[in-house]
């Protein structure tokens, strides 16, 4: 009996040590996830803090930024402007404006502001009333006087200059800028000051003159690819927009300002003009230059093939869109031509006929850039000597006067068929034009009269003189 007692109190025993061993271990086990649980609390605690530091400094630095973007926005807002850059040696005022002088320059600025601000509140609403208008115009001054001289618009070439000052003195931010004389000088002052603004934060539009130069053209397409872009720009509209810029001209806005400039190329041939006749001492005829009929090109535009014999550039881009070596169309009959230097072949009907010539495209091209005189290599008497704003010191081979005769066949003489000057070195025939037909490719817009094309080539008599 007293050992089955014993038994049970052992079988107790070893219930109570194993819940004690059970009750041990729950409660280490515990205590283990307490010390984990706060050493997670810890560093939450700690992320938080890095949080709400990290947190603060952001909305410090997005206060600030926002403050400095305010602060550029206005610096923005305050310094806009629209620019307005105009080729002078092309884009040329009215007449009436140009002789006042210094008085018509400062009425012809007060116009061009009147007009660019009307545009800008019209056309771009979100612009501020109080935006600034910068003004450059760039020309070869010297060289524009004298054209518009020699073409009987003023009485001594100095009005320009006056006309300049007039227009500088006007505005702040108006300028006529003297260019000098030299191929290229205005064109690329634009062209380097147009692609200076052209992503200027500050100017918020640029408004374009140069509807007389083709050479522009190239300029316009470079910027074709980006269409915001060409919301910033408008092109501005004096004389007709040339071939290519006409082609280019509905990708871009354009305005015409009216009665402020000429909307006719100049033509010089409105000043006397004396033939050389058989006498012991013959008058001077006008010498081959940017001035021919239409021209209104100064020394500094460029001399490529639309500028030198400007309103002429039909002419020269038809050689220059020609394969190369190309010839005139072979005559039916082939004409005949004059046997001396005294004779002008003619034809039945008595008009002068100027024998076929073949040219070279590139030669063309290449002969024009050198901007040699045309009257002093081909008649040996420029009249104008040292003033001549032509090359008379360039020593041309034979193939090259025989492009540049070429060349000055490509104005048209004005005495037309009927001309009597065995010297003459002007076009008496469109060159572009077809035996027996009154028109040509250019149209309405052709230079040469319309009795100069058709001309029947066959020689039936030659006039001796």
């Amino acid at each position: 009996m007293a050992d089955e007692n014993t038994q049970a109190l052992h079988e107790r025993f070893q219930l109570l040590k194993g819940a004690e061993h059970h009750k041990n271990s729950l409660i280490e086990e515990l205590l283990r996830r307490l010390d984990k649980l706060s050493e997670d609390y810890q560093n939450e605690c700690l992320a938080h803090l890095r949080e709400s530091h990290f947190n603060r400094d952001v909305q410090i630095r997005e206060l600030q930024l926002q403050e400095e973007l305010r602060k550029i926005k206005a610096m923005i807002e305050r310094d806009a402007f629209i620019l307005v850059l105009i080729d002078g040696d092309g884009m040329i005022f009215e007449d009436h404006l140009i002789k006042q002088g210094e008085v018509g320059g400062r009425e012809a600025a007060g116009i061009l502001w009147a007009a660019i601000r009307d545009l800008a509140h019209k056309t771009f609403p979100d612009l501020s009333s109080d935006v600034k208008i910068m003004t450059r115009i760039y020309a070869n001054l010297k060289g524009l006087g004298d054209v518009c001289h020699r073409a009987g618009i003023l009485d001594k070439p100095s009005t320009i200059e006056d006309f300049a000052r007039g227009f500088t003195g006007s505005k702040q931010l108006f300028d006529f800028v003297d260019v000098g004389s030299g191929k290229d000088r205005a064109d690329d002052k634009l062209s380097e000051i147009f692609k200076l603004h052209l992503y200027d934060c500050h100017c918020r539009h640029i408004i374009f003159g140069c509807s007389h130069d083709n050479g522009y053209a190239r300029l316009l397409e470079e910027t074709q690819a980006d269409r915001p872009v060409l919301e910033r720009i408008t092109l501005l509209e004096g004389v007709p927009f040339e071939k290519e810029l006409a082609g280019l001209k509905s990708q871009y806005k354009t305005t015409k300002i009216e009665s402020l400039f000429r909307s006719a190329k100049i033509n010089v041939y409105q000043q006397p003009y004396y033939q050389q006749q058989a006498s012991p001492q013959a008058l001077p005829v006008p010498y081959q230059s940017p001035y021919q009929p239409g021209a209104i090109r100064t020394p500094s535009a460029s001399t490529t093939n639309s500028s030198m014999n400007p309103m002429a550039s039909s002419w020269a881009s038809t050689a220059i869109s020609t394969p190369a070596h190309v010839a005139s169309p072979p005559p039916t009959p082939k004409p005949a031509t004059s046997k001396t230097a005294n004779e002008i072949p003619r034809n039945r009907y008595g008009q002068r006929v100027d024998p076929y010539m073949e040219y070279d495209k590139n030669e063309v091209k290449r002969v024009q850039k050198i901007h040699m005189c045309n009257v002093h290599y081909l008649r040996h008497d420029c009249p104008y000597g040292d003033d001549c704003t032509h090359d008379h010191f360039y020593s041309p081979n034979k193939n090259e006067l025989k492009t540049l005769k070429y060349v000055g066949r490509m104005t048209p003489c004005r005495f037309g068929t009927d001309c009597d000057d065995t010297k003459c070195i002007y076009g008496h025939r469109c060159p572009s034009g077809t035996e027996g037909r009154k028109d040509c490719r250019f149209g309405e817009n052709c230079r040469f009269d319309r009795d100069m094309h058709g001309i029947d080539m066959n020689v039936v008599k030659t006039m001796k003189v």
